[in-house]
């Protein structure tokens, strides 16, 4: 198989012997959370016969790609996310689950760039690039007016060279120690290339670089760069994602004959003399043969100190969570000027992050902006440092966006809603070997999330979704029933194999 394709995996693997395509006698399964990760292992059951029972704490499904509504001044009701959420194209896991409820995924649309802004004008656009490796990376250096030939010349080749060898044994036996600043500092690469070409990039895992293990940044760059056939472009959804994706889904497993609790929140598991399990919720409880625990890690960590049946999943409590991020959106009478993109990521300008103008692309805010004349735009900040309050935080994600966009100064804000959380995982050095996979020393229950670690590269939603299908797969391998077909992008870089490129290593 080329290294250039994608490949597709069964976990568990098959091993040569015959698989029923669904379970032969009754059996059921409670998911516990309905995010991504949850959906996605609820999906997988269900649709081989297992009975299923999906418990959300929510009112809403979709975790934390999922959303609420929000009523403006006036008294329209709005939907509002957790932030802008890129489906890029080598997301083919998370993808396939989409494809459940829209075949042609007509919910999504392309956005044509992934473009950088700095300070003073600074721009880097991805648009154009080949999607093979190594031809985007040399066009990329080429283009970018960040780099010249001398600086290409100072590189470290060998520390540069990581990026198209990933291999995720000896690439996190090496890096997972390291910090993605002290890997990105060895590139030897000026300070204003970092910026614009890595500060966005390594930033976007919600982790800040000096925290971040450099094997999880390596991945992540051979999973969205060097590593896919599709490239860095990636689209959008077309409406708010519980309107597009999770009211439709609901409806779709309801269909499937599952059980979907929302706003209630579990709060122990327990096992039963015959060796089943009871999970006990705020709405009541329900027995299960098996579990899938697919929570964020504040909630799973919580979830194992409470349940005395959950004992044997050792290691959880050393799982943490990032800094906050926040994501402040606004409703500004006037609109932005028209060639501003649907989304721009930040860099050098305070805590901003990203830039996302919805009615550029989400017909709900387009409709809002038809009707009033103005825009609805959302600014993200991805690590917020401790020592900073809400205020501080608005006042200094409102003055980047009039240092990035200009035209929004002195233009009034007519609603506006701001969310602050700290629920996503943490990857710092060396944490690599503490992070549990889908299978635990527990056979009758399963793990799923992003935090989980699995024998492939992907991240953020596609790790969520994979997480999932791998869940489902490790409990259905203890029936006899075929797993669910996980497609991977090349799991090693291009130039892995080549010895002669490594420099020597202790």
């Amino acid at each position: 198989m080329s290294r250039l394709c994608p490949e597709t995996l069964y976990i568990p693997e098959p091993g040569g012997r015959a698989l029923a395509a669904r379970v032969t006698r009754p059996h059921r399964c409670t998911v516990i959370g309905g995010g991504i990760a949850g959906v996605a292992a609820a999906t997988v059951l269900c649709e081989r016969g297992v009975d299923v029972t999906l418990i959300e704490r929510e009112p809403l499904l979709g975790g934390r790609a999922g959303g609420f509504e929000h009523r403006l001044e006036n008294g329209e009701r709005v939907q509002v996310e957790r932030g802008f959420h890129a489906f890029f194209r080598q997301y083919y896991n998370l993808r396939g689950l989409l494809r459940r409820i829209d075949p042609d995924l007509s919910l999504l649309q392309p956005l044509p760039d992934y473009p950088i802004l700095g300070p003073d004008g600074m721009l880097q656009s991805f648009r154009g690039l080949p999607t093979r490796t190594p031809f985007q990376l040399m066009k990329l250096v080429w283009q970018t007016p960040y780099l010249t030939a001398g600086d290409v010349m100072r590189v470290d080749a060998f520390a540069a060279l990581e990026m198209l060898r990933f291999s995720s044994e000896r690439t996190y036996d090496r890096f997972d120690g390291v910090s993605a600043t002290e890997y990105l500092q060895s590139l030897r690469f000026p300070d204003v290339a970092k910026r614009m070409l890595f500060d966005v990039f390594s930033h976007s895992f919600f982790n800040p670089e000096e925290q971040l293990s450099a094997a999880e940044l390596l991945m992540s760059f051979h999973f969205y760069f060097t590593g896919n056939p599709e490239g860095l472009i990636f689209d959008a959804v077309r409406q708010p994602l519980h309107v597009g994706i999770w009211k439709p889904f609901e409806k779709w497993l309801r269909s499937r004959g599952v059980r979907v609790l929302t706003g209630a929140a579990v709060s122990r598991v327990d096992r039963h003399m015959d060796g089943t399990l009871r999970v006990e919720h705020t709405a009541g409880s329900v027995d299960a043969d098996d579990v899938v625990i697919a929570l964020d890690v504040p909630a799973v960590s919580r979830l194992v100190e409470t349940s005395p049946a959950l004992a044997p999943l050792s290691g959880i409590e050393r799982l943490r969570t990032t800094l906050r991020f926040a994501v402040l959106r606004v409703w500004l009478e006037d609109p932005l000027r028209a060639d501003r993109a649907a989304f721009v990521g930040t860099t050098g300008v305070g805590l901003l992050d990203n830039i996302s103008c919805y009615d550029r692309f989400q017909d709900e805010s387009a409709a809002w902006a038809a009707r009033h004349g103005g825009s609805v735009v959302e600014l993200h900040a991805y690590a917020v440092p401790d020592g900073w309050d809400e205020a501080g935080i608005r006042s200094d994600l409102l003055a980047a966006l009039q240092t990035f966009y200009p035209e929004t100064r002195g233009v009034r804000v007519l609603d506006e809603v701001m969310l602050i959380r700290q629920d996503c995982p943490a990857f710092p050095p060396g944490s690599m070997r503490l992070r549990p996979t889908a299978r635990t020393a527990i056979a009758d229950v399963a793990l799923a999330g992003d935090y989980v670690s699995v024998p492939m590269p992907c991240a953020l939603m596609e790790r969520a979704a994979v997480s999932g299908f791998i869940a489902a797969n490790t409990l259905l391998a203890r029936q006899g029933v075929a797993p669910e077909p996980i497609r991977s992008v090349p799991r090693e870089g291009l130039l892995a194999p080549l010895r002669f490129l490594r420099r020597a290593e202790a």
